[in-house]
């Protein structure tokens, strides 16, 4: 599964969108009226005026990204000018992003951790001004267990975020019904431990301790059950406390939302469609959808409404904010500054830095983001690339350290999801996960490619159907096809994998479940040298 984000803000923020117009309504003197009417009703009420609202905002806000940007730089320097990361840089002195560049070089989490050691310790005013009010737990390729700063400041982009996704999915869709139901997101767990007397833990267990009690009754699974550290437990938990509700919106990673449909249909006999008749909106993010639609489309039965978003414990970076255009709105107007990097320079010295009307459409580049937590400089690990500057809209193209590059060729995420999915389209294959490894021999010419596939339909004519994704690569990756011309590579390998062959080697690892994800793309043999043991002997 390849990784972007974390996707870890929606437990919450589903149900907790309509807190603040509730109290709004209070404050007017209409609490009184709104009693004699049914609870969920008047959330799907109150929730269309303000959908519009919301929705005009981001349309405007869409207008000025730019002059929004720099803004943001300025306001963010200037708050931090006192810190000892804004000593340390000369924040004070500082004027625009030029002298912004020069001055704060690029950080991944490893070079960033000598301050952020200093936050974990309980000293104060280090990245930004006094102490972080959480931290985010997440995990590292290189480093283990990360923890990311969240401040009063920066929670609003996480809050915020995904409430104004949701609002403004009811004002573009019109389907102001399904906050009348329950909503489940499929997250770690909410319990939260203190590190330098800063409460640590999974973002998703951080927003969860904001729900306003009167909004709980709709939010699923229990505390208890979202507690649960084991996946297998807590996912049979999560079926028996669901199976009998009114789902109306269900979100969460792609696979283990599988998990939890596979589970559903095992149990019920049906359709998730069938099961939950009102359910209606599926959202999703932490990897690229494609591969998984077909099959979780096909487990629902029916049509349903799907929106993407691009969150992680660094930021709410960007959304879904249209039903018929490719691409997720960048968030510029929400406490990040955002620099790109072009992937080919990133690993550079010196690279490249530009600022967001310096982009252009069709490049790939590695995320740099500022925010309002004193993440500076910092390097996300994502890249992305722009499919439309007017407005500022992305999508996410890999992981910069989940590429192949064995032999030069710089294989990236997008470009083998695309070449698998579209072979798998034309030859009436069904695939459910995939990893891509380099075979390196020292026969010229015997070098490859190996994709371990697990299919849930196997292709009728394998061989077919691995030519056909070898074509597409060549034509998605100029250097991909010029080391075959050359004789240095030969054409991909495909290895069909048994059933839950990924899952399997995921509960091997004790990594089943939460935010877990398997690398689409490797550049070693560690995880395929494993699979191999699950290769399905045809």
């Amino acid at each position: 599964m390849q990784r972007y984000g974390d996707f870890e803000s929606y437990p919450s923020l589903v149900v907790k969108f309509l807190r603040s117009y509730f109290e709004q309504f209070h404050r007017a003197g209409l609490s009184l009226f709104f009693l004699s009417w049914p609870t969920m009703k008047i959330k799907s009420l109150l929730a269309r005026p303000f959908a519009g609202i919301v929705h005009r905002k981001i349309q405007k806000s869409a207008l000025t990204a730019v002059a929004d940007q720099h803004r943001i730089l300025d306001e963010i320097m200037k708050k931090a000018a006192g810190t000892a990361f804004g000593k340390d840089h000369h924040f004070s002195e500082i004027k625009g992003h030029g002298e912004f560049r020069s001055a704060v070089p690029i950080r991944d989490y490893e070079k960033l951790s000598p301050y952020i050691d200093k936050v974990k310790e309980g000293k104060q005013n280090i990245l930004w001004p006094g102490k972080p009010i959480y931290l985010a737990k997440t995990s590292g390729t290189t480093s283990g267990a990360k923890y990311i700063p969240i401040s009063s400041d920066s929670i609003p982009n996480h809050i915020n975020t995904a409430r104004n996704t949701l609002l403004n999915y009811i004002s573009i869709s019109g389907n102001s019904n399904f906050p009348s139901g329950n909503m489940i997101f499929l997250s770690g767990s909410p319990t939260l431990e203190r590190i330098g007397g800063i409460p640590t833990g999974r973002l998703s267990g951080i927003v969860n301790h904001h729900i306003p009690g009167y909004l709980k009754k709709n939010q699923l699974p229990s505390f208890e059950t979202n507690c649960i550290e084991d996946w297998e437990t807590k996912l049979d938990k999560i079926v028996e406390e669901t199976i009998n509700k009114n789902m109306t919106l269900i979100s969460g990673i792609p696979p283990w939302m599988q998990m939890y449909f596979d589970r559903l249909t095992e149990k019920s006999g049906k359709h998730i469609g069938d099961l939950f008749p009102d359910f209606s909106v599926l959202v999703h993010g932490g990897v690229n959808f494609s591969p998984y639609r077909a099959k979780l489309l096909d487990s629902i039965g029916r049509k349903i409404d799907t929106v993407e978003t691009f969150p992680a414990s660094e930021g709410f970076f960007a959304f879904q904010d249209t039903l018929d255009q490719e691409g997720l709105l960048l968030n510029t107007d929400s406490g990040i500054f955002f620099e790109f990097i072009p992937a080919a320079e990133v690993f550079d010295e010196n690279p490249t830095r530009l600022s967001l009307q310096e982009v252009k459409v069709g490049d790939n580049y590695a995320l740099i983001i500022n925010n309002n937590a004193g993440l500076w400089g910092y390097n996300i690990g994502d890249t992305v690339k722009f499919v439309s500057t007017n407005p500022y809209r992305i999508i996410v193209s890999g992981r910069i350290k989940h590429f192949i590059s064995a032999f030069g060729e710089h294989v990236i995420g997008e470009e083998v999801e695309y070449s698998l999915m579209n072979a798998a389209h034309e030859h009436g294959a069904r695939v459910v996960e995939f990893t891509v490894a380099p075979m390196v021999t020292q026969d010229e010419g015997k070098s490859y490619h190996e994709w371990f596939v697990e299919f849930e339909e196997t292709p009728s004519d394998l061989d077919k159907f691995s030519q056909a994704v070898d074509e597409n690569m060549r034509r998605k990756n100029i250097y991909y096809d010029d080391l075959i011309r050359g004789n240095i590579l030969r054409p991909l390998v495909i290895r069909p994998l048994q059933k839950d062959a990924f899952i399997n080697y995921m509960r091997s690892q004790g990594k089943l479940g939460g935010q877990n994800k398997v690398p689409r793309l490797s550049n070693d043999r560690r995880i395929v040298e494993e699979l191999e043991k699950l290769v399905n002997k045809i």
